[in-house]
């Protein structure tokens, strides 16, 4: 199987100002499929930028299929970082005659990206399109952390047939829940507004022990999402969750959601995750942009992704243990204590909740965390991070 097979050729000068690219800006620092598709082996690459022009799930956002190139036209124009990139952009994935035939395009192309480590970043096209990403872990045999920053769950019931692969952009997480074999260990949202959300979705995110946070979680303080980001292997970014007064450009945008540079601290707090190895953001659409600006802020979320990746700490917990700290703290009720991790190098945090059956010194799973979930237990209370992780580890 070669990529070139689902991927069509760009070419820079549809995009490109008129007197070409500045030396430091990224459109000099890429490199481009356009005729000939690039080597990708000997770890040439860290970044491949992929367009997906598909939106015939999408709902309410007919058009979006068209927002790669828009975003190439922002992306290229800025300039590099304090970093040394090492970008490749592999083109579109077109629409295919049937919208499994995209599905399964691009579900080929991120798992053979992920497999070069290579991290894929996929520029939509509907959110359904989260599916195929998802389904591109399937023979990685890992368990995947989703993390969807998103105004809402996309849990409504789709109409398809059983057994199809097709869903759509309200529907596909009700896929990635059922799919055979079930790989998903935890999933998150970023940013969801009460008064879109039925309390029955909630009641199957509470029963189900996944991780949802409300947007006023983060208004305040947006660094509250980073441990969040931080278990993350794969992303999903709807623009739909910035507010429509920073991104005009989707048919779903709402009054209220992520500032713009909210959105930027998001993606940057993503690219700074040692574990995640893709990302996508979906549902641009430049029929509604106003000036590009909806453009331009895509195209920055996107700087601030590779300016984290770039700048990722390798930060594993207890590896080596001389560079980590451990606190241990007691529960009031006398059950137990809890075991905290902390990086010297960065002052992040990790709780450490050990496997059913077995003591902390045995077989844990590390979980990252706020300094308040410590203080929280300092005080002699479970956090309920730890409670929903120890349920899921059953």
């Amino acid at each position: 199987m070669s990529l070139s097979d689902f991927l069509s050729p760009v070419n820079p000068e549809t995009f490109s100002p008129a007197q070409g690219f500045m030396t430091s800006q990224l459109g000099m620092k890429t490199s481009f499929y356009m005729d000939e598709f690039p080597e990708l082996g000997d770890r040439r690459f860290d970044i491949a930028i992929i367009g997906v022009k598909d939106d015939r799930q999408a709902k309410q956002n007919e058009g979006c299929f068209l927002g790669p190139d828009y975003f190439r036209e922002q992306f290229y124009l800025l300039h590099e970082g304090a970093f040394g990139s090492r970008i490749v952009d592999l083109g579109n994935i077109q629409a295919g005659a049937a919208v499994s035939d995209t599905y399964i395009a691009l579900k080929l192309v991120v798992a053979e990206l992920i497999q070069q480590e290579i991290i894929p970043v996929i520029i939509g096209g509907g959110q359904d399109l989260t599916y195929p990403q998802y389904l591109a872990y399937e023979g990685l045999e890992q368990k995947v952390d989703l993390v969807v920053v998103d105004r809402k769950f996309d849990l409504d019931e789709d109409e398809h047939e059983e057994g199809s692969i097709i869903t759509d952009s309200d529907a596909y997480l009700n896929r990635i829940l059922l799919h055979q074999p079930n790989y998903l260990f935890n999933f998150s949202n970023v940013g969801y507004q009460t008064y879109l959300v039925s309390q029955e979705s909630l009641k199957v995110m509470n029963k189900l022990y996944f991780d949802v946070h409300r947007l006023g979680d983060f208004l305040k303080d947006i660094s509250s999402a980073e441990p969040v980001l931080r278990n993350a292997n794969m992303v999903s970014f709807d623009l739909s969750a910035i507010r429509s007064a920073d991104a005009p450009a989707n048919g779903n945008a709402g009054p209220n959601g992520f500032y713009g540079e909210q959105a930027c601290k998001i993606a940057h707090y993503a690219g700074l995750n040692d574990k995640l190895t893709s990302i996508g953001f979906y549902e641009f659409n430049p029929a509604f942009d106003r000036n590009a600006q909806t453009a331009m802020l895509l195209a920055q979320m996107v700087w601030y992704f590779v300016d984290g990746f770039y700048n990722r700490k390798k930060d594993l917990p207890l590896n080596p243990k001389s560079a980590y700290m451990i606190y241990r703290t007691s529960l009031n009720d006398g059950s137990g204590e809890m075991l905290f991790v902390k990086s010297k190098k960065t002052d992040r945090w990790w709780m450490q909740v050990p496997y059913p059956g077995m003591t902390e010194n045995e077989r844990y799973h590390l979980v990252p965390c706020r300094y308040e979930d410590y203080t929280m237990a300092v005080n002699g209370e479970m956090p309920d991070l730890w409670w929903r992780t120890y349920q899921k580890l059953l």
